[in-house]
């Protein structure tokens, strides 16, 4: 197990280093002059000039990249062109909205979707199954926005249970965060609670037909006993894997979910620092989201041989 773990830690180094040079070179891939493209059409030379001494596109290529990258081994990001804030402060002060909005839209999709998948599978010929359809086909079909906007309707503008915008901070307590954060949560896990589903039930279909199954049923197992410890259980690989794609795939879907209840968070920030052409900013964020997604299939990985200890070999 402790060989596994180590092999799969050396292989993510190496990602992340090339995710580092392309975020590097993002800056450089900009059509023309890259200050200029920032600064505007109406800037004059002196703050185009500006912009380029800040960042440091007046020195060689080779140069500026090791100095970049000692930069970044230090914890040092650079600095916002538009408001002079160090970037690592700015992502830090952004990272608790995204960080709770994410975990509690998984633990929504999954306490959902695995019962849901489950009982389809178990049942296919059910109004649970032919349910569970209708919500993978509405969830693959509505965008994020949609959604967003037909709960704010009759849940915040209607029945005012939830708030339609803004977000209550962790330390106001934990009732009043999860409050704020209601609707945004389920508008973003609608996609999840489908897609969840849909590979639980077709995992669990696939199971039940093995013979373990079989002979646990023959051997007189309770039902319940049958279901979560062989069929779910040999089940999970499936399921963990799109858990573990989805939890990485919502920091897209944060972008658009922040906008649109005015969450502070770092899906927010990044639409700023697109539309401001903050290009520090961008290159953080876009190195923090990379780091995520390798983070998370590192922790996926071994969850996998937890589960199955073939894997592991």
């Amino acid at each position: 197990m402790l060989g596994y773990v180590a092999v799969r830690l050396l292989s993510a180094i190496p990602v992340l280093g090339i995710v580092a040079v392309f975020v590097f070179f993002l800056l450089t891939m900009i059509p023309g002059d890259p200050a200029q493209v920032i600064a505007g059409d109406f800037a004059s030379p002196e703050q185009v000039q500006q912009i380029r001494a800040a960042l440091q596109l007046d020195r060689p290529l080779a140069e500026r990249f090791v100095a970049w990258a000692l930069r970044l081994a230090s914890g040092d990001f650079g600095k916002s062109l538009f408001s002079g804030i160090p970037v690592a402060q700015l992502v830090g002060q952004r990272i608790e909205p995204t960080l709770m909005l994410a975990t509690m839209t998984v633990c929504i999709a999954v306490a959902i979707a695995v019962p849901l998948g489950l009982v389809a599978a178990y049942k296919p010929g059910g109004w649970v199954a032919r349910a569970s359809m209708t919500v993978a086909v509405l969830g693959f079909s509505l965008p994020v926005f949609i959604v967003a906007y037909l709960l704010v309707y009759p849940f915040a503008l209607g029945l005012r249970w939830f708030p339609v915008q803004g977000y209550v901070p962790l330390s106001q307590g934990l009732w009043a965060c999860l409050h704020s954060l209601t609707l945004p949560a389920l508008a973003l896990s609608l996609l999840y609670i489908a897609l969840i589903a849909r590979v639980t039930r077709a995992a669990v279909l696939e199971v039940l037909r093995e013979d373990y199954v079989r002979t646990a049923h023959a051997k007189g197992l309770a039902e319940r006993r049958v279901l979560v410890r062989h069929v779910l259980r040999n089940a999970a690989v499936p399921v963990v894997t799109v858990v573990g794609i989805g939890f990485a795939a919502l920091l897209g879907g944060v972008v658009v979910t922040e906008t649109i209840f005015s969450i502070p968070g770092l899906g927010r920030l990044t639409a700023d620092s697109i539309l401001r052409r903050d290009y520090p900013v961008v290159q953080a964020l876009i190195l923090l989201f990379s780091t995520v997604y390798v983070v998370v299939n590192l922790g996926v990985d071994l969850i996998y041989a937890a589960i199955d200890p073939r894997i592991r070999y």
